[in-house]
């Protein structure tokens, strides 16, 4: 599974602009008694899931055997590739799935506040799930106003990729003056200036480096507790965001941005870390599996993102996120459904078939302990990550994606020099955000 968040960010801001203008106008039907199937009768459920690669499909396929052996009776008709506008659509035709899977988080709020999810308290409370099993941040991610709507089916963590070649001995930089110290030493140029090798491109249009990804390495906060945007009172972001321009200026922009342009596909065997044109580059858990196949003899390393040299405590901690899984609105077979959702959410084995398939990383802290679990050095940065109680998410926003967009916008403007006063920049950006809430009914 690629990286959800980004691949889903333009339509996820297109959706969320249209449902949003409906939010709590669409009442949620009453909760159906939660529990499972004991009467073990006969019942064919339907569940709509993103996934459509060969690969990616056998191994959901291979984690739901697992569920039909021990859940005989329920029979799951799937359809792949489903996107969240056509779960959506379903619910408000009146003909959904029993069990949707959504690669982006930024449909939650969404999900939650017009009750086109179920609220699944009732069937976790029957069920007596101790919710322990999973990171406390996964809540910010699969709630949203006090309603949990989905659960976390596997998750995306972020951390420091490096070249050992072209590192030259050098340590991982665990601070962000560290690391831009070294990737100044590590950047080569021809005699013009023309980068040929980056240490690191610190420029916000790179790939992963999206605000939602390098907020953690310095303890940023997105809103406050009425979804007002706290972006431009936070100083977090300002240090961030002076920290990477006086990178980008060192480097140049306009020769930073021509050495950009030249980068293949990220998703493919073309991705510049791939190719030895940078050194270090921030990037999701999936990349292993990338490198593994399409550069096998790429000597490399993983590691936490570097930190502000202020909070050295958020060393070891990254940005989370992931699959959610939920039973929309109008499903036909909530119990079944339930029982489904259930087990790909908690049940460990599903979940390591499914992590050792699509390298991604198990949703609960018991799978993270499985001995089952393929993992190596480099692959046990990011389950490390999960696990530690300084990482954080997004948390989830009736207009995620906008949010999103707008800090993204004013940081491209900030790093190419359009913008030169950064706190009338991040002041706007919070007019923008707090203008949009009001016309989502204050989210």
């Amino acid at each position: 599974m690629k990286s959800p968040l980004l691949l889903a960010a333009a339509a996820g801001l297109a959706l969320l602009a249209s449902t949003a203008c409906t939010a709590g106008t669409e009442s949620a039907p009453g909760v159906p008694s939660a529990g499972s199937t004991p009467g073990k009768e006969p019942v064919t459920i339907t569940m709509w899931h993103g996934f459509s690669a060969d690969n990616e499909i056998k191994a959901f396929e291979d984690a739901l055997a697992g569920f039909r052996q021990k859940f005989p009776w329920i029979t799951v008709n799937t359809t792949k590739a489903v996107q969240d506008d056509q779960i959506i659509q379903s619910v408000r035709g009146g003909n959904p799935p029993d069990v949707a899977l959504s690669f982006t988080t930024d449909s939650v709020a969404t999900f939650c506040k017009t009750g086109l999810f179920q609220n699944l308290e009732p069937y976790l409370a029957a069920a007596k799930i101790d919710e322990s099993i999973f990171p406390k941040v996964i809540a910010e991610y699969t709630e949203y106003d006090g309603k949990r709507c989905v659960m976390p089916m596997l998750a995306d963590t972020y951390g420091l990729y490096y070249n050992k070649k072209l590192m030259k001995g050098a340590q991982p930089p665990k601070t962000l003056s560290e690391l831009a110290d070294l990737a100044k030493k590590l950047t080569v140029r021809d005699a013009d200036g023309t980068i040929k090798v980056a240490g690191f491109n610190p420029s916000a249009q790179m790939y992963e480096n999206v605000p939602i990804h390098t907020g953690p390495m310095v303890g940023a906060k997105w809103t406050n507790p009425d979804g007002t945007s706290a972006i431009g009172a936070d100083p977090a972001w300002k240090q961030l965001m002076t920290w990477q321009k006086g990178l980008v200026d060192w480097f140049g922009y306009d020769k930073l941005e021509k050495f950009r342009k030249t980068f293949g596909d990220e998703f493919s065997a073309d991705n510049p870390f791939m190719k030895g044109k940078v050194a270090m580059a921030i990037d999701g858990e999936w990349r292993n599996a990338m490198i593994a196949a399409d550069a096998p003899d790429l000597d490399y390393g993983t590691a936490p993102l570097p930190v502000a040299d202020d909070k050295p405590q958020l060393y070891g901690s990254g940005f989370i996120a992931g699959t959610v899984v939920g039973i929309p609105r109008g499903a036909k077979h909530p119990e079944a459904a339930w029982d489904l959702v259930k087990y790909l959410t908690t049940d460990t084995d599903a979940l390591v078939t499914l992590s050792n398939a699509l390298r991604n990383v198990p949703s609960t802290l018991p799978a993270l302990q499985s001995p089952k679990l393929d993992k190596d050095a480099n692959f046990q940065t990011f389950l490390d990550i999960f696990a530690n109680p300084n990482s954080s998410t997004l948390p989830a926003h009736i207009n995620s994606a906008f949010n999103q967009q707008t800090l993204q916008e004013a940081q491209n403007n900030w790093e190419s020099g359009r913008a030169k006063d950064l706190d009338a920049l991040l002041a706007d950006v919070d007019k923008k955000i707090n203008d949009k809430l009001k016309l989502t009914a204050g989210g």
